[in-house]
C-alpha cells in the first residue's frame, strides 16, 4: 500500500494491525503524529474527512520547507566544523623540516630563541606549535646548538639522544660515527652502548659501535662553523666522506687503508689546498677528473 493510502486509512481510523505497522515505518510519522495531536485542540465536533486530509497536507508541506530551508544551513556549519578540525589537526601534526645541501651551511632560529647550525647535508625536524610543551628535535647528520634556557631540550638522532637544559654543544651523527662535544652548560648523552654527563670540554665519541675515549676540546665551538673540518686520530673514511659532502665529488683510492686514523684539518673553501692537507699527511697522490677523485700511494 502507498504512503498517500496509508496515511487516509490512518486519519479514517481504520489501519489493520499489518498496516499500521507499515504506517509506523514511513520517514514522517513522528511529524504526522505530531501534527494530529496538535490538530486535536482545533477539531470541531464534526469533523470532515477531506478537509482534515487537506489540512494534514498543508502542515506536512509546511514541515518540508522548513527542513529544506534548515538543510543548507546546516551543511554549512558541518562543512565549517571539519575544515577547521582539519586546519587545527594539520597545524598541530605537521613537522618542520630544514635540511642542507652539499657544502651549505644553515642557521634555524627555534620557537624558543634557540639556534641550530647546520652543517652540510644534514636535516632537523620539530613541531613548532607543539614546541612549547615538548622542546624535541630530531637530527640526521651534524649541528651545533645553541639552547635557550628553559624546559629540557632533547636532541633525538639515530645513536642516542642528547638532553640539556641550556647550553651549547655539538652533535654529529653520521653512518657508525656518533660524537658530541659540549662546549658550556651541561649535557646528558643516553645511548644503548653508554650514558653520560658531559661537561665543557667533554667529548663522547662512538664509531662503529664502539666508545672511544677522547681527549679534552679545547676549541670554543666546532671548526666547521668557520668553515674547517679538524679531526684529531680518526679513521680516514671519515675524513673522505666530510670531504665529499663539502666538495660535492666522491673520491675513489685503492691498495689504501680507509681505518688508518687522521690527525688533521682540511679547508671548505678551497679544494686545491684542502685536497693536499688530506693526502700529504699520508703520502698519497691525488687525480682529478671532473667530479672523481683519485687517491694513491707515491
Amino acid at each position: 500500500m502507498n504512503r498517500e493510502a496509508l496515511i487516509q486509512k490512518w486519519l479514517d481510523h481504520d489501519l489493520s494491525p499489518q498496516e499500521l505497522e507499515a504506517f509506523k515505518q514511513l520517514e514522517d510519522y513522528d511529524d504526522l503524529i505530531k501534527l494530529d495531536l496538535e490538530l486535536q485542540g482545533f477539531k470541531a465536533n464534526t469533523v470532515h474527512t477531506d478537509e482534515s486530509l487537506n489540512s494534514v497536507w498543508s502542515s506536512i508541506k509546511s514541515e518540508q520547507k522548513k527542513t529544506f530551508k534548515l538543510l543548507p544551513l546546516l551543511s554549512k556549519i558541518a562543512a565549517i566544523l571539519v575544515v577547521g578540525f582539519g586546519i587545527y589537526f594539520y597545524t598541530t601534526t605537521v613537522n618542520t623540516t630544514t635540511s642542507t645541501l652539499v657544502s651549505q651551511q644553515k642557521t634555524i632560529v627555534l620557537p624558543d630563541a634557540s639556534k641550530v647550525k647546520l652543517n652540510a647535508m644534514s636535516s632537523v625536524t620539530f613541531n613548532n606549535s607543539k614546541w612549547d610543551n615538548n622542546r624535541s628535535i630530531l637530527l640526521d647528520g651534524e649541528a651545533f646548538f645553541d639552547v635557550a634556557k628553559g624546559e629540557t631540550f632533547d636532541v633525538k638522532t639515530t645513536s642516542g639522544t642528547i638532553t640539556v637544559l641550556g647550553t651549547q654543544f655539538n652533535v654529529k651523527d653520521r653512518n657508525n660515527y656518533f660524537e658530541v662535544t659540549c662546549y658550556e652548560g651541561k649535557v646528558k648523552v643516553n645511548t644503548t652502548t653508554k650514558e653520560t654527563i658531559l661537561l665543557p670540554g667533554d667529548n663522547f665519541l662512538i664509531i662503529d659501535g664502539k666508545y672511544i675515549a677522547t681527549e679534552k676540546e679545547k676549541l670554543s665551538s666546532p671548526s666547521w662553523l668557520n668553515h674547517n673540518s679538524t679531526f684529531k686520530s680518526i679513521p680516514y673514511r671519515e675524513v673522505i666522506a666530510e670531504f665529499e659532502r663539502q666538495y660535492n665529488v666522491s673520491i675513489e683510492f685503492e691498495n689504501i687503508s680507509d681505518s688508518q686514523n687522521f690527525t688533521g684539518s682540511f679547508t671548505h673553501n678551497d679544494i686545491e689546498i684542502a685536497l693536499k692537507s688530506i693526502t700529504l699527511p699520508l703520502q698519497l697522490k691525488y687525480s682529478k677528473t671532473d667530479n672523481i677523485i683519485r687517491l694513491k700511494r707515491e
